[in-house]
């Protein structure tokens, strides 16, 4: 990473620390995690399944939300307040000042996603009362949940790079949606004929195949994840993620400014 992405990365990360939204979602994450502590005490047997399963979905949803809410305003916000056009003026090129916005951004992600993680091993510390070896694949869930995070990323700074804010979030969180269905989009463009079929399998390969990247429920049950799916899902989102960054800073690359 050159000098100049790393400042801009580094601008971005302190821009959002700084947010206020930023704070009240991972407080928000922080006492959804807090509540499963209360569910599993009215759950027979089943505290810590259920403290796993609301705890890691807690951490994913609130930090797509924080990946989009801030994304979508990266570039849009730099231009009304005209401090893009200083950036550009300097010896910065466009295609550095998109990859230092995603870095900044994805490590914001990372460090708030270590936060809420601290939160839910807490509340499984609270109802378990010790640690055992199979509480270790939550880090691998949580490991998936960055892929998805990163994935995110680069879609908020895509449509981010040529759509209002408002439009950015609607596609950015319709390709989240659409994207944890991935897998049913598939089976039915199986199932499907013609037309309807190609479109289907279409839409199933273009979105990001977010359900693979979802192992909650298998970690609540102490399932072990495969190595090959965790080379296979880190393969993936990077090359997702590196896809949509490049289509971001071609887009950016030809957009008129003025």
């Amino acid at each position: 990473m050159n000098t100049r992405i790393a400042y801009i990365a580094s601008n971005t990360f302190r821009e959002a620390v700084r947010d206020r939204v930023l704070y009240n979602l991972i407080a928000f994450a922080l006492l959804l995690s807090g509540a499963a502590i209360l569910v599993g005490q009215i759950s027979i047997d089943i505290e810590k399944l259920v403290v796993i399963n609301l705890g890691l979905t807690a951490v994913s949803l609130f930090g797509v939300v924080i990946a989009i809410f801030i994304g979508i305003g990266l570039v849009s916000k730099e231009i009304e307040k005209r401090t893009l056009y200083t950036v550009l003026s300097r010896p910065v090129r466009r295609w550095e000042f998109i990859v230092g916005k995603f870095f900044g951004l994805a490590g914001t992600l990372v460090v708030n996603t270590f936060f809420m993680a601290v939160g839910v091993f807490a509340a499984l510390l609270y109802v378990s009362h010790k640690f055992v070896r199979a509480d270790a694949l939550i880090l691998v869930a949580l490991y998936f949940i960055v892929l998805e995070f990163l994935i995110v990323c680069s879609l908020s700074l895509l449509f981010s790079s040529f759509s209002t804010p408002l439009l950015s979030a609607v596609f950015a969180f319709s390709f989240f949606v659409v994207g944890s269905f991935a897998e049913d989009l598939r089976g039915f463009a199986r199932m499907a004929h013609g037309v309807t079929r190609w479109l289907a399998l279409g839409a199933a390969y273009l979105v990001p195949n977010f359900s693979a990247l979802n192992v909650i429920g298998s970690i609540a049950h102490e399932q072990p994840v495969a190595a090959q799916l965790i080379l296979q899902n880190t393969l993936y989102a990077l090359f997702y993620a590196a896809m949509v960054l490049s289509a971001a800073v071609l887009v950016f690359e030809r957009r008129n400014l003025k």
